[in-house]
């Protein structure tokens, strides 16, 4: 099977919360649902909230990444998470 790569944008409650944190536990999720970390970009939104962008790349056989956003959006001071990109690796 190919591989994908998948971006996944994590809104924080508000902008007192950790990053850090969140980027960390978000970095965990993702290696038990079998993905490997690669980039986190940090996003500006407004007023000082700003976003952690996680980029990360998975086995296109483990399917669906429902069940990867509602744990991430589980983590304690985290908004939202969301696949905002997922396209095939070539190579």
């Amino acid at each position: 099977m190919a591989q994908v790569v998948v971006t996944i944008k994590i809104m924080p409650k508000s902008p007192d919360v950790d990053l850090k944190i969140i980027e960390e536990k978000a970095k965990e999720e993702i290696t038990k649902f079998g993905g490997d970390t690669g980039k986190v970009e940090i996003e500006p939104i407004a007023f000082g909230l700003k976003a952690v962008n996680l980029i990360f790349v998975m086995d296109e056989s483990i399917g669906n990444i429902d069940p990867l956003e509602s744990k991430i959006s589980e983590i304690d001071g985290v908004q939202s998470a969301e696949v905002t990109d997922v396209r095939r690796a070539l190579g």
